[in-house]
């Protein structure tokens, strides 16, 4: 193979993918059989297999049980709220959305106390078994899942103090700063690290993803004076939705 030449395999899944795109294969179409791959574009069937996986992994088309491979509805991506600048109320991004009067989120959360494994007890600097209140949430919009958060919070600084449970308490569902601020732990800082990697099998199924899908993992940390107070990973369905930042210019 000379330099910049594709594999088979690439090139037939290129000009699939080229066909879906421009609608020529629209959604809920049938794609083309191996057979019919394997004789349109001169290839064996390893090589039609290989760019149906392609396009599979691609989230561009999805197997169906006993019906063959069928191109997928591409969603058009939804904005998620980053931001830089305090909502008003401190209320967290997501919820100060949720305040318009159009908006239809909903989200449900569970706390429980646990121990810090290796990554948590580095990223919020405290030793490896040290407890911390951890709390899943579920955020859905329309009742559709659209995105998944955990966070940690060293309960060397929120034990036995209202802010407890993120969620409960007089100051249940506001933003880390507010409730850091009320057992005066000034938050001074954030940092947000974003990546992406496949879903795992677990997020998919809450998700509504398939195997292979492709999630958008924001790591979060909130730190007052330099010490980490908490710190979360919020996971986001790259197919549906677009992590959207609004920072302040100073």
């Amino acid at each position: 193979m000379t330099f910049g030449e594709q594999p088979a395999y690439l090139r037939v899944a290129g000009d699939l993918r080229k066909k879906i795109v421009d609608g020529s294969l629209p959604p809920h179409t049938r794609l083309p059989s191996q057979a019919r791959i394997r004789e349109e574009y001169g290839v064996s069937d390893t090589v039609a297999l290989e760019a149906r996986k392609v396009l599979m992994a691609e989230g561009l088309v999805e197997g169906r049980s006993g019906s063959g491979t069928y191109v997928r509805e591409r969603p058009v991506p939804r904005r998620v709220a980053r931001s830089g600048f305090r909502p008003v109320g401190g209320a967290t991004p997501f919820r100060q959305e949720q305040s318009d009067a159009a908006a239809r989120g909903t989200w449900e959360s569970s706390s429980e106390q646990a121990e810090a494994g290796a990554a948590i007890a580095d990223r919020l600097a405290i030793h490896l078994g040290d407890r911390v209140m951890r709390t899943r949430y579920l955020f859905r919009d329309a009742g559709e899942p659209m995105m998944l958060s955990t966070s940690w919070e060293p309960l060397a600084v929120t034990g036995r103090t209202p802010v407890m449970l993120p969620e409960e308490g007089p100051l249940g569902g506001m933003g880390v700063v507010e409730r850091m601020r009320a057992i005066d732990v000034v938050v001074d800082n954030v940092t947000e690290e974003v990546g992406a990697r496949p879903g795992l099998a677990e997020e998919l199924l809450t998700l509504g993803g398939v195997p292979g899908h492709v999630v958008l993992v924001i790591q979060r940390t909130y730190y007052a004076s330099g010490r980490p107070v908490e710190t979360a990973d919020v996971v986001i369905p790259a197919d549906r939705y677009r992590a959207s930042y609004h920072l302040p210019v100073k």
